[in-house]
């Protein structure tokens, strides 16, 4: 957090390199929620890069309270639902090059267990409501706290403990069924 405000205090100050650094740090994480989020990996990637630049254009006009990563997931979050919402486009997507964001040190065979395993992820996910893919993969992704989440999406904690248990549920359900084919 100190390291956080170290880099703000750097980057309204005119410092490029602190923005950079500040990319460099969340730009896996915001991509992953994002994608997760979309399903379309290069849509995620257009989402989050908008809102490193609309980042970097109000440098003058931040004022940061709380945490930068909390900032960052809340722009990324609104871009997605304004993409969406304009979109008008609520349908299933692939998820071709997520396995991408998959690390991992081990061998080829992991790589693609990890790989089929996430593309059968993303298409459960992907069979989710919004709101609830939202909350699972805040809390799960994110490590957002219940509260926080509530608070982003203007719903009160035992809604979104709501649409976490049952997407949980959902979930399970779907990829059992997947295991069994």
């Amino acid at each position: 957090m100190i390291d956080d405000k170290r880099l703000i205090f750097r980057f309204k100050q005119g410092n490029q390199e602190a923005l950079r650094q500040i990319y460099d740090k969340y730009k896996v994480e915001l991509l992953k929620l994002a994608v997760v989020l979309i399903g379309n990996k290069s849509m995620a990637e257009d989402i989050v890069h908008d809102v490193f630049v609309k980042f970097a254009e109000s440098a003058d006009r931040i004022k940061l309270t709380g945490s930068l990563k909390n900032y960052l997931v809340t722009s990324v979050i609104n871009r997605v639902r304004n993409y969406l919402r304009d979109s008008n486009r609520h349908r299933q997507t692939s998820l071709d090059g997520a396995g991408f964001l998959v690390t991992s040190e081990q061998g080829p065979r992991q790589w693609t267990i990890l790989g089929e395993q996430l593309v059968l992820l993303g298409k459960a996910l992907s069979k989710l409501p919004y709101e609830q893919r939202e909350v699972i993969s805040l809390r799960m992704e994110m490590d957002m706290t219940f509260r926080r989440i509530a608070a982003l999406q203007k719903a009160s904690v035992n809604t979104i403990k709501g649409r976490y248990r049952y997407g949980i549920a959902k979930l399970r359900s779907l990829l059992n069924s997947e295991v069994e084919k």
